[in-house]
């Protein structure tokens, strides 16, 4: 009998498990040969359970609280073990305490881009990250289904089957949700709620509990950025030409500031370019119609020099040919060498098309004069 109760007191008689790492889901109490005591004590601290396994089966699950390991408490047990009337002898029995609190923070990413089709910019990529939550809900599932055997399993162990549940999951429900790329993010809180509605039955499956899943981002590639960006930089500038002259005002403010010629000289500059592309806008062609890219009708698409103030220039069709501008004192000596006549068609700016010299008052006194000399 003393030979007995030594062997006994020998024995585990206060089962319980500290966790100093933080990461632990379940860790396997460890004693000689799988023995407790009958009558030894069960510390089952808060955010924990412990699970008895026997020869494989899951039997009873105790939370938290200290408990009395004896026939009474362990209706499972004893109904494996078979122990219909008590049982003083050690008993064999796998311990296994399972975390039941949240673990928060886990991270989840797409490792690869995401193809999208968008109802605006048609076929993009798209990358997303964010951060969930569990616990375990169900020990006994969760002992079963996923720690098995292991002596201690952490959170390691499932993070990464967890989140390629939740970027494959992420993908479908984004391509089923039709929201446009600009609009996800005023989305992004109610598409987590979409994914953690489809994720959550599977999770179920394993004995854990998603309590929050949230994307912190969803953007596109580098480049496709780069390019929205510029777009953007468009649509805030807006009237382009508007837009440059508003800069060519600002550069001259500037240069009127500067009292050096070299200032002033670069003021009147741009105020010249300035006019002339205000201007330029409303010049015709020589056949009477506005070509924004020839606004002149000069030949070759050339912008003619804006004429002088005191004489008015022409365009005159010579042999089939236009030709010019000339000044008045040119046309006059064309007039008496016989290249210009009443019938030469000519134009200017300001004319809505071209008319023959003697229907212009401007050539009245030039092609009044002496007839050129016969060859």
């Amino acid at each position: 009998m003393d030979i007995w109760k030594k062997l006994t007191g020998e024995l585990i008689d206060i089962v319980q498990f500290l966790d100093e790492s933080g990461d632990t889901i379940v860790h396997r109490f460890e004693r000689h040969n799988n023995e407790i005591k009958n009558g030894a004590k069960l510390v089952v601290r808060p955010s924990q359970a412990a699970v008895f396994v026997n020869e494989g089966q899951v039997a009873d699950v105790f939370g938290p609280g200290t408990h009395t390991l004896a026939t009474a408490n362990l209706p499972i047990l004893s109904t494996l073990k078979g122990w219909k009337y008590g049982f003083e002898s050690p008993f064999k029995a796998e311990v296994y305490f399972v975390s039941t609190k949240q673990f928060t923070d886990l991270k989840w990413g797409t490792m690869n881009p995401i193809m999208r089709r968008d109802p605006e910019f048609g076929p993009i990529r798209l990358r997303a990250f964010g951060t969930y939550a569990i616990r375990v809900s169900d020990p006994a599932e969760f002992v079963k289904q996923i720690a098995g055997t292991n002596g201690r399993f952490t959170i390691d162990g499932i993070n990464e089957q967890l989140r390629n549940i939740i970027v494959s999951r992420f993908s479908d429900t984004l391509g089923e949700s039709k929201i446009p790329m600009l609009d996800l993010a005023g989305n992004q809180s109610e598409l987590g709620d979409l994914i953690g509605g489809t994720i959550r039955p599977e999770f179920t499956g394993y004995g854990l509990e998603l309590t929050k899943l949230l994307i912190e981002n969803i953007s596109l590639p580098p480049e496709v950025e780069a390019a929205l960006d510029k777009r953007s930089s468009m649509g805030i500038i807006g009237n382009l030409n508007a837009f440059s002259q508003f800069q060519a005002a600002n550069a001259m403010e500037q240069a009127a500031k500067n009292p050096g010629m070299a200032g002033q000289g670069m003021g009147m500059g741009l105020g010249m370019v300035m006019a002339q592309n205000i201007g330029g806008q409303t010049q015709p062609r020589g056949d009477g119609n506005f070509n924004p890219l020839n606004p002149t009708g000069a030949p070759g698409g050339g912008a003619a020099p804006p004429p002088m103030p005191q004489a008015a220039s022409y365009w005159v069709g010579i042999n089939g040919q236009q030709a010019g501008p000339f000044d008045i004192a040119t046309l006059a000596g064309m007039a008496r060498s016989g290249q210009l006549s009443a019938q030469t068609l000519v134009w200017k700016q300001g004319m809505a098309g071209w008319l023959a010299a003697g229907e212009v008052p401007d050539f009245a006194s030039i092609l009044s004069g002496p007839p050129p000399m016969p060859r």
